[in-house]
């Protein structure tokens, strides 16, 4: 192959011989960086046409095992001055002369011997390479002593010469093994010697700092490089950011993108990566979304990981039209929305209850051989549940336990909860008690979860056994007091119900709506005068609304408590005209006030004149309104 591409070029040959210029061929092989070249100008055509005949068959043997789709040699021109100085180097196939080869060799020889002495093994090279050279040696080191005790036999030699360069070379190889403080020391004796560090050597510290995590020293060493006006270039800056978010410090991320910014560094497009990434951890969505902006006007196309964080933190956002927009957009220029993108738009149709169009999105996924995940199949579960779509839920329960995909603690309790929608809370327990012998770690969605089905059972020993569970991952929420409370005012266990709602009221528990009307049903039946005073004037205080059958509970207490003594013969309505501006007597008049009140007051006059002082249930109260 070599000689029928050298016999297109004799003619070309001839004429260079003629001109006393040389006409080289330069090949670039797999196993090394090459360059080879041979003259054909006289008056030595004879000693480079044996040159050109031996190069020719190295190339032949090396291009042997390449295949058809071998490099062929490129002739290039050099003159007879150029041609007899890389017959003098010698290099045969080499980028550097053989007794750079050789020096390369035998430094590296040296970590087979952990007793050699530099300078012996490199007695033989003494005044034989050059600066440039030395430097080229220091380079191609693979261990970190080698280098050290060449440097130190390389600083002996007469022409060497303090440089930034040599000690930028020793600075990456420490910074390669993580020899963070003899790469300190390196630098400190740069400074001392007079070399004053540039970008690139300040840069390769730096990165040894975030490469071997010590981020504490490499920000201070960040800002003593800014103090003397020493701008690293943008991969130092994309390496630091890198590793400050592997850390997740991604306020350091932050802080450092300002700076770059101020330092008038051009970003790359994996700097805006980073940033917004940064940016969405912190919760930071305008900020995110400007950068996101700018990102865009300086034409770099989004990652697919860039836009599935800002679909993701626009729906937490309650964004949704935004987290949509950047959906189309990104499904505009050809972007496949991973599995995680798709798990983010499915809860937000689900938040909106557009069940639709999650429905539609799942379809497409399928058409686009998108794998569902357990995350998307347990928000289906849910949609399915608010569908009423008893079937297609368990199906697709049963599904994931085929696949030995069923290992996410929050898919059991979305099955459950379909289970207990439907009001089938053996089943529910069933789910949940089979998530426990699979080892699966239960939070407080599962213990939540369990309280629901216990309460709706009438099991109280076990509804307290979860409450207390679920109290070891922090407060309850309003949701499970409530159903506790609920179930001992059902039960009759108003001493229980008491000291829960003393619980809560010590450790300053923010009540909700239901659970207002709940206590204020507990403070009622257990004619808690003084409490529910209170009570009244926190509701009122707080501007939520009092539900006709809790309004109904606190007239027939006041009733049943102020008519005591009181004869017989005397009205129940003169017996409620002189509880005053009490609570109940302004829950009077706001019953009165609202529709249908007048009628829920008159039936309950008439029970109390009918039933004396027995107080009506909540059941009752319900049929009143």
């Amino acid at each position: 192959m070599a000689m029928a591409a050298a016999a297109p070029h004799a003619p070309m040959a001839a004429a260079a011989a003629s001109a006393n210029v040389s006409i080289t061929c330069s090949s670039y092989g797999d196993d090394e960086c090459a360059t080879s070249s041979w003259s054909l100008s006289s008056p030595h055509g004879r000693p480079y046409r044996r040159l050109l005949h031996d190069e020719a068959q190295r190339l032949r043997r090396a291009r042997r095992s390449q295949g058809p789709g071998a490099d062929t040699p490129r002739w290039v021109r050099r003159t007879t001055d150029q041609m007899s100085r890389y017959v003098e180097d010698d290099r045969a196939g080499h980028v550097y002369g053989r007794h750079v080869v050789a020096a390369v060799r035998a430094v590296r020889a040296t970590a087979s011997r952990p007793s050699a002495d530099m300078r012996q093994a490199m007695a033989s090279f003494i005044t034989k390479l050059t600066f440039r050279e030395m430097c080229v040696v220091l380079r191609e080191q693979r261990g970190w002593r080698q280098a050290r005790d060449f440097f130190a036999w390389m600083k002996l030699q007469m022409c060497y010469e303090p440089s930034v360069v040599a000690y930028t070379i020793l600075l990456r190889l420490y910074g390669r093994v993580g020899k963070i403080k003899l790469a300190e020391e390196t630098f400190l004796e740069m400074l001392e010697v007079g070399c004053e560090p540039d970008a690139v050597a300040c840069g390769t510290l730096l990165c040894a700092y975030a490469q071997w995590g010590r981020h504490k020293d490499m920000m201070l060493f960040y800002s003593a490089v800014r103090s003397r006006d020493i701008v690293p270039p943008i991969s130092v800056y994309n390496y630091m950011i890198s590793s400050l978010q592997k850390q997740k410090l991604h306020g350091k991320v932050i802080q450092v993108w300002k700076q770059m910014l101020e330092a008038g560094v051009l970003p790359t497009q994996f700097t805006y990566t980073v940033v917004i990434s940064s940016y969405v951890k912190e919760d930071l969505l305008e900020e995110a979304m400007g950068i996101f902006g700018e990102m865009r006007r300086y034409r770099f196309v989004p990652e697919e990981a860039t836009y599935s964080l800002l679909i993701s933190l626009s729906s937490k956002h309650g964004e949704g039209e935004q987290a949509l927009r950047l959906f189309e957009e990104m499904r505009a220029q050809g972007i496949v929305p991973s599995n995680y993108t798709c798990a983010s738009l499915l809860a937000l149709y689900y938040k909106n209850e557009d069940y639709s169009k999650a429905l539609a999105l799942f379809s497409e996924m399928e058409n686009n051989k998108i794998v569902p995940d357990e995350v998307i199949y347990g928000i289906l579960i849910r949609i399915y549940g608010k569908l009423g779509l008893y079937e297609d839920a368990q199906h697709t329960f049963e599904e994931i336990e085929k696949a030995d995909l069923l290992s996410d603690e929050q898919t059991y309790v979305a099955m459950a909860q379909v289970h207990m929608n439907v009001g089938h809370y053996d089943r529910g327990l069933e789910v949940l008690e089979s998530m426990r012998t699979r080892n699966v770690k239960p939070s407080h969605f599962s213990y939540s979860a369990l309280l629901r089905c216990y309460v709706a059972k009438e099991d109280m020993a076990a509804a307290e056994d979860s409450f207390r569970a679920l109290s070891k991952y922090g407060r309850p929420d309003v949701f499970c007091c409530n159903d506790l409370l609920r179930l001992y005012i059902r039960l009759g266990h108003l001493e229980k119900a008491r000291a829960l709602v003393l619980k809560m009221r010590q450790d300053d528990f923010q009540l909700d709506d239901d659970l207002y009307m709940t206590v204020m049903e507990l403070y009622c039946k257990s004619s808690m005068i003084d409490d529910s005073e209170k009570l009244f004037k926190e509701i009122q205080r707080s501007g939520k609304p009092l539900k006709i059958p809790t309004m109904l509970s606190l007239i027939e207490m006041y009733a049943r408590n102020r008519t005591r003594g009181i004869q017989k013969e005397q009205s129940l309505s003169k017996a409620i005209e002189e509880t005053g501006s009490s609570a109940a007597g302004m829950a009077l008049k706001f019953l009165l006030d609202m529709p249908g009140g007048l009628s829920s007051v008159s039936q309950l006059i008439s029970k109390l004149a009918r039933e004396g002082e027995q107080a009506m249930s909540h059941t009752e109260y319900g049929a009143l309104t």
